[in-house]
């Protein structure tokens, strides 16, 4: 059954008027993430000290677990919802939601459950020392209470926006952060409650974000969730997995590579004359600055998903390129904006999170120069990955998010420096940005070729109707 294309704003609207609408909401709510998460750092270092900062980051790859099955969930029910959506299947989508709903709520209360009860042997593995366990332990059970709040907000969100309204799934997420930012400083330096405030703080924003994402359920625009669509079925769990799993996995390779790098980072610095914790401290400045460029990408590839998608499952491919085209060009002139302050303004970069010694200046200038020379082309991996899961290609996907992160960096990080010492580490973020974008050309060019052939065929079998 084929879509009335007139009837969703997805299918006839102008593509730089729909990209702005969805991309826009996606890149503010992605901002104030990335930024929130650095003001959190602040507040818990200024009212803790150094112990608390060391707790949050032992702590944080259990945030980015939560944050790997809420992408799982999330994007693979969207994704899902926009083809059916698009393919004019609106029962199909129905359930498609019912089910995300309900793997959502299960997989978030049994995620907190197990960090609840594996939550010392976790820490320990997460790099816990005897003087940072006490706190990581208090803030990470109080934050464990917050995952299904987590997992549900960041799934819903994503189908609010799939279904047409990328303002309120901006909402949910701006919701939690606005008050976290206001709650952290009341709690750690009004009632002195230390890391325990800081999780407190996480989790009401948390609760509201929650509570607002879950009463879009009444609010969609294009579908009307029913009780005999709202159940769990091992089918379409796989079924939604499978176009998440790219983005998922790609969240997880990025806490892996960061084990990686940090491990590789202290080993052959201490072989260095700049030690073990300045390329360390080093990496994280830039880290933590790359994630505000990485904001805008993700906020563009988000917005682009639910457009590439409806457009797909209605046949229009035209549309669908020229959405890829778009998302593709907005990256391109923001990340060369990056790149531009990235290469020629570094130490300004580096001077807002703090002084240092004139060592420490001249690594982090060097390593922001070079780990992050090819950053240009950083969006087009990123953009492409999400652009196969959108279309319900997940392999393609998840062989895409995992180029850069895990198939080529990983393995430079651990090779390069055994002939180069601490530059060969420097050096294998722009090989590896550089090989996986010749792989994602590769993969994009033999898609779009496709495409073509369809709306051939497609075009052939309307004259022979005739």
């Amino acid at each position: 059954m084929q879509s009335d294309t007139k009837e969703n704003p997805l299918g006839f609207r102008s593509i730089p008027s729909l990209l702005k609408s969805f991309a826009i909401p996606s890149i503010i709510a992605m901002l104030v993430s990335s930024l929130y998460n650095i003001v959190d750092q602040i507040f818990i270092g200024q009212g803790v000290g150094y112990l608390g900062n060391a707790a949050t980051n032992v702590s944080y790859p259990l945030t980015t677990i939560c944050l790997a099955i809420a992408l799982l969930i999330g994007i693979g029910s969207a994704s899902r919802f926009s083809l059916h959506l698009g393919a004019g299947e609106k029962d199909i989508a129905e359930k498609v939601v019912g089910n995300g709903i309900c793997m959502m709520f299960t997989f978030g209360i049994l995620y907190a459950v197990l960090v609840e009860i594996f939550m010392s042997p976790l820490l320990t593995a997460f790099g816990a020392t005897p003087d940072v366990m006490p706190y990581a332990e208090t803030y990470s059970r109080i934050v464990a209470l917050g995952m299904p709040f987590l997992i549900v907000t960041n799934g819903m969100s994503n189908l609010a926006r799939a279904d047409g309204s990328p303002k309120y799934s901006m909402t949910c997420m701006l919701i939690g952060a606005v008050i976290n930012t206001i709650l952290d400083p009341v709690f750690i330096f009004i009632f002195h409650l230390g890391v325990a405030g800081a999780a407190w703080a996480t989790i009401i924003g948390q609760f509201f974000s929650f509570i607002f994402a879950l009463m879009y359920i009444r609010k969609f625009k294009n579908i009307t969730l029913k009780k005999k669509d709202i159940g769990l079925s091992a089918k379409e769990c796989i079924q939604t997995a499978s176009l998440g799993m790219s983005n998922s996995l790609n969240q997880v390779a990025i806490t892996f590579v960061q084990i990686v790098l940090n491990n590789s980072l202290t080993y052959y610095g201490a072989m260095s004359v700049y030690g073990k914790e300045i390329p360390l401290a080093a990496c994280g400045i830039v880290m933590k600055t790359n994630g505000i460029l990485l904001a805008f990408i993700i906020g563009i590839s988000q917005g682009s998903q639910p457009i590439i998608g409806f457009n797909y499952g209605a046949r229009q491919y035209d549309r669908v390129r020229k959405t890829y085209k778009l998302a593709i060009a907005a990256n391109l002139v923001i990340s060369a904006i990056g790149f531009i302050l990235f290469q020629f303004f570094p130490y300004q970069i580096i001077s807002l999170f703090g002084t240092g010694e004139a060592a420490y200046f001249e690594f982090a200038v060097r390593f922001m120069r070079i780990f992050l020379f090819m950053v240009i082309f950083n969006g087009i991996q990123l953009i492409s990955s999400n652009f196969f899961a959108a279309i319900g290609k997940p392999v393609k996907g998840l062989l895409l998010s995992m180029t850069r992160q895990v198939i080529f960096l990983i393995p430079l990080v651990l090779i390069l420096p055994l002939f180069f010492g601490l530059d060969g580490i420097l050096f294998a973020g722009p090989a590896a940005d550089g090989i996986a974008f010749i792989v994602t050309i590769c993969l994009i060019a033999g898609e779009i070729k496709k495409m073509k052939q369809m709306e051939t065929e497609q075009r052939l079998l309307k004259q022979a109707a005739k």
